[in-house]
Order: structure tokens, then sequence, then C-alpha cells
């Protein structure tokens, strides 16, 4: 199935029988799947005449998405099937923005997350900070730089805070977070270094947080899509991201809201 065609579907759910709800997609990244899938059920929630419908697709794949349908002819402004456009990275936002694909003045960014050493629950004698970790003979896992930006803002954390020599014989090189939450658990490593979404419900505690001055958060953001077919109802979700029960929704997933409650 192409990726329009899985888009088409994905709209298709959000209206189908019995649900006369207005439906309201969200193209996201798969690895901000969990806070906007929350975020969304809250909407809902408050607003039961709508139906939120989440349409997963990573990088590039995503941009191709949107580019295709903003430019088959077939969409005017007003008439598009996407709502909001919530990529896995701001960066990809700006590109969008570049493109006149999404409305730069509706960029909100709604949930930070930070860098963390996570260790084992029952570790007593844990390092207290980052810096700690080149005092000590701490086995440490951390995701491939190479392969996900949890790597790379890892490595450049290390390189800022002066470790990477005093780790480079200690370091556990792991495929992505789950794998060096696995690693850290099975005692291959004995801390990890994730972001502090990844560290809720799994058998870890969080050591350490980084400190913004040496990596500051990582901000997620959206923006309506340019041929947003309600941007009344887009508005209606970005300021939601504001209120009470979205920042609650996020705390419980281990992210931290931008706006204070």
């Amino acid at each position: 199935m192409s990726r329009c065609a899985s888009l088409a579907l994905c709209v298709a759910m959000a209206v189908s029988p019995p649900a006369a709800a207005e439906p309201l997609v969200i193209a996201v990244s798969p690895s901000l799947a969990a806070p906007l899938e929350a975020i969304s059920r809250a909407f809902e929630a408050a607003h039961p005449d709508v139906q939120v419908r989440l349409y997963l697709d990573s990088g590039l794949d995503l941009r191709r998405t949107i580019a295709s349908i903003q430019n088959d002819g077939r969409h005017t402004i007003g008439s598009g099937v996407i709502h909001l456009v919530a990529p896995g990275s701001d960066e990809l936002l700006d590109r969008l923005e570049d493109k006149h694909y999404v409305l730069p003045e509706t960029r909100r960014p709604y949930a930070l997350t930070r860098l963390v050493l996570v260790v084992p629950e029952s570790l007593a004698d844990a390092p207290v900070s980052f810096e700690a970790l080149a005092a000590t003979g701490v086995r440490v896992a951390v995701a491939d730089p190479r392969e996900t930006e949890l790597g790379l803002q890892t490595k450049q954390l290390l390189n800022t805070l002066g470790l990477s020599g005093a780790l480079q014989d200690r370091l556990d090189v792991a495929a992505d977070a789950r794998a060096v939450v696995d690693h850290v658990l099975n005692g291959q490593a004995d801390a990890g270094v994730v972001f502090s979404a990844d560290a809720v419900r799994e058998r870890v505690r969080i050591a350490a947080t980084s400190r913004h001055a040496v990596a500051p958060p990582i901000r997620h953001s959206m923006s309506m899509d340019r041929f947003c077919p309600n941007r009344r109802l887009c508005q209606a979700f970005l300021d939601f991201t504001e209120t009470a029960p979205a920042q609650a929704a996020l705390r419980q997933l281990g992210y931290e809201p931008v706006s204070a409650p």
C-alpha cells in the first residue's frame, strides 16, 4: 500500500460508521506516537465531537508523503487530508516550513525531553551526575550515534563534558534506546544514557539528568499543514497542548511540557 493510500485509509477510519465525530489527522513520527496518542485521547475526552487519528511516517518519508499530497493538484487550501504535522525533530519542521508545506506562524512546541543516566533499580551506589562517570569504573550503554538521534545527542554530551576519552573503553554501543535499557538490565552495562521518556515504565531509575547549560532539552513541536481542512479545529488542538490535562499526560510518559501548568 502506498503512503498516500495508507493516509487515505487513516482518514477513512476517522470517519467510518458509527462514528459521526469530525476527524483530525496528525502526521507524526513513530518516535512520538506515545505522547501524541496521549494528548489526542485527552483532547477527545474534552471534545467528544472530534476523533483524532495519527498517521505514522518518519523522517524523509513523512516529508515525501506531505509533498506528494500537496503537489498532486487535487487539493487546495482548506481541502487537504492532514490537519497537523508533528515530525521527530524541529529540524524537519524547519525544512517543511522552507517548502511551505506547513504554516510557520502556527508552530507550537509541546514537549521537552532530556538526556538522563539510568541504572538498575537495585543499584544503590550509582553515579550522581554524568561528570562522576569519569572517576568510576562504570560501564555505560549508549545508542549508536550513526543510526539514532539518541546516540548522536549522547555523543555530543560526552564530548561537551570531556568524557569521551575517559569512557572510550567502557562504552557499550547498543542499537537504540530499548537496547540501551536491555543492556543495563541484563548486566551488560552498569548504566545507560537515554532520553527521559525512554526511562518510563522500565525497571530502571534515573540517577542523573543532563544540565540545561551542557545539553539543552530536545524540543518537539507541531504545525498546521498548509492545506489543513479545518484551521479552527487545528488551533483548538494546538491550544490544548498547553492545558493541564495535556501536560499531565506528557509527564506520565516522561516528557516535560514546554509551558508551566
